[in-house]
């Protein structure tokens, strides 16, 4: 591998950032092992029983970890989680142990078990772990064969599972599993997608909110007493109208399976997936073209919009009438964005999820304190201003920063920068340089101290947002040190088990990305790392990385060696799947400026003892067909057994 070569020459004593930085990275490194001992039994079940994608939620990030510089330890856990639930979570096997268990896997992949965990907003949540497997080691053969198996259930091939319409370019419902789609549901699956509350969990919320809570029947029916199901005639008659109208089709909230499908290209470079990806995009977004701009959120059995609905574009499953608003739609609509723009390297196609933010900005107003207020749902009466609570009376909200600051990232464009820059500026309650000590969940309100940064707005932002993550993980490794409980008590008491893998500072600090999706899309980075003499993923030890500068044809990366006797080499790809390429390198030694011309998807970068280097790298975003290749696989990655 012929590489250009920098190699640093400024002796000097390490900024805050990079301290905190390496101290952040090997708190967690203490922190994984001692939870996998405490709430995991030898074979990585965990002694806690939920919905299956929340159970790979409780490492869904190891594996990203390790990808930005989690030592190996970090991986093996991750992988011997994510098997272990996925064996001990099969219908396989039946457990006497929870009463709450129920068996939600079939052929390692989600299966009708629980209906609620087979849709997109939790398949996606719970599928992270795995694509974050796949981007730290993609040689390993059964993740190879896995990624492959689970794309045939969304593309056509496997038999056992018809989700895929060809004719019709359809999921043909909005729930889809290893067994095939659900075509109908019982009462109380019913109640819970019409009204909220859980069967098990929250019984006392059953039916104390309107029809619409996760999906409606509207305009076939109107109106909806709480008491429907206390009849048995009406019971029966809504039931068989729900089979029909909901689940009978496709929803936007489906698009969330473009990732899925595209990881299995990233593994291996099979244009089918690729073509797949694309047609299902495209057919989406000619419905949403058909339809003014806005995506509808579901479609009939034919693939026309509001088939079933009299021709109405709202009411679909996780779509705009969702209680919670437009979240968990536009959570696809990005990922489906993001997939189809990786995968064709066609900038159009991010106006599938401009448009969708232009859309609420046009219905947007203003408070009288100044603030900007965007509607969060669409119903009956046209848009609504819906808040965060099951039982919330209608109230406008600001406009969210996740999509558009993973917008702005994938067009690095003045348009999509002048959207940022009108809602900062209507953004009264919020302050932008505040870096929040929040979960990795959230509405991408920490994205907004990132976007100040790079702005010129914010120079102390990396530090602080690497303070916010330690913190974070301060309070959870506590929590996990200070539980005595043995085994049979966790079994007994069934607690949620914390994860002390914070990410999303990492992630923007160190790859100059925002974080990623989480309910379930792949990883947006500007650059990526590899330690060079280990040959595999990650920052080197005692290595930091901060990308401080971002343009539409740059990037520029400063790097820290705090190991003061060993020298460390690495190497920095363009992209987090060489999407991109290096144009040039400029740096400074300690004789002159430097400026090396090289068209390359990689730079070799050695650091002496004590040193640091700052460069500034051209770039082209977007010009390579992306892969999970590492730098040192040459053509093809590398999978013992194919």
């Amino acid at each position: 591998m012929n590489l250009a070569t920098i190699r640093a020459t400024d002796v000097t004593a390490p900024p805050a950032w990079a301290v905190l930085e390496r101290q952040l990275i090997d708190l967690m490194e203490r922190a994984a092992p001692v939870v996998m001992d405490h709430f995991y039994e030898a074979s990585s079940t965990p002694y806690y029983t939920d919905d299956v994608d929340d159970l790979y939620e409780r490492a869904y990030n190891w594996g990203l970890f390790y990808t930005i510089g989690g030592n190996d330890n970090i991986l093996n856990l991750a992988l011997n989680q994510w098997n272990g639930i996925t064996r001990f979570w099969d219908d396989s096997y039946q457990s006497r142990v929870h009463n709450e268990f129920t068996p939600q896997i079939h052929n390692e992949y989600y299966s009708l078990g629980i209906s609620h965990g087979a849709e997109w907003h939790h398949k996606g949540e719970g599928n992270q772990a795995f694509y974050h497997l796949c981007l730290a080691d993609p040689t390993i053969s059964e993740n190879v064969r896995r990624a492959r198996q689970f794309a045939a259930l969304y593309i056509g091939e496997d038999p056992e599972a018809p989700n895929w319409d060809p004719k019709h370019k359809i999921l043909r419902s909005p729930i889809q599993s290893s067994q095939g789609p659900q075509l109908k549901c019982d009462l109380d699956e019913v109640k819970f997608w019409l009204h909220g509350g859980h069967p098990k969990k929250h019984p006392d919320r059953w039916s104390r909110k309107s029809m619409g809570t996760r999906a409606s029947l509207y305009p076939v029916v109107k109106d909806l007493d709480y008491a429907w199901y206390d009849d048995p005639q009406k019971a029966e008659e809504i039931v068989n109208l729900f089979n029909h109208v909901v689940l009978n089709g496709d929803i936007a909230n489906n698009l969330c399976a473009t990732a899925l499908v595209t990881n299995a290209y990233l593994t291996t470079g099979d244009e089918k997936y690729k073509n797949w990806v694309l047609d299902y995009v495209d057919v989406w977004s000619e419905r949403a073209d058909a339809n003014g701009g806005l995506i509808p959120d579901n479609v009939g059995p034919t693939g026309k919009t509001g088939e079933l609905r009299e021709g109405q574009f709202w009411g679909g499953l996780y779509g705009w009438n969702h209680y919670r608003g437009y979240g968990n739609l536009f959570h696809a609509v990005n990922t489906a964005t993001e997939c189809a723009h990786l995968l064709s390297r066609d900038m159009d196609y991010l106006a599938l999820m401009r448009n969708q933010i232009k859309a609420l900005l046009d219905a947007s107003f203003r408070r009288e304190d100044g603030q900007l207020m965007v509607p969060t749902s669409y119903g009956p009466e046209g848009w609504q201003y819906q808040g965060d609570s099951h039982n919330a009376r209608p109230t406008p909200a600001p406009m969210r920063m996740e999509e558009i600051a993973h917008l702005y990232h994938g067009s690095m464009s003045k348009e999509d920068y002048e959207i940022i820059a009108m809602v900062r500026e209507g953004d009264v309650e919020n302050d932008w340089n505040d870096s929040p000590v929040t979960g990795e969940k959230g509405n991408g309100e920490f994205e907004r101290a990132r976007f100040q940064y790079y702005d010129g707005k914010n120079p102390d932002w990396p530090f602080k947002a690497l303070s916010a993550d330690y913190q974070n993980v301060v309070q959870a490794f506590d929590k996990v040190m200070n539980d005595d409980r043995t085994p049979e008590m966790l079994i007994r008491d069934n607690p949620n088990i914390d994860n002390p893998i914070f990410t999303k500072a990492l992630t923007q600090v160190t790859l100059g990305a925002p974080q990623t999706i989480y309910n379930g899309g792949l990883l947006r980075a500007t650059v990526r790392y590899f330690d060079n003499v280990r040959q595999r993923p990650g920052l080197p030890r005692d290595v930091a990385a901060l990308v401080d500068s971002l343009g539409p044809e740059h990037v520029g990366i400063h790097l820290v060696n705090l190991n003061t006797d060993q020298p460390r080499n690495l190497i920095v790809q363009a992209g987090a799947f060489c999407e991109h390429e290096f144009t040039s390198i400029s740096y400074a030694d300690s004789d002159s400026e430097k400026r090396v011309v090289e068209d390359s998807q990689y730079v070799t970068v050695e650091l002496p003892p004590s040193t640091s280097i700052r460069m500034t790298l051209g770039m082209r975003r977007f010009v390579n067909n992306p892969s999970y290749i590492f730098p040192w696989h040459k053509d093809k990655i590398p999978t013992p057994f194919q």
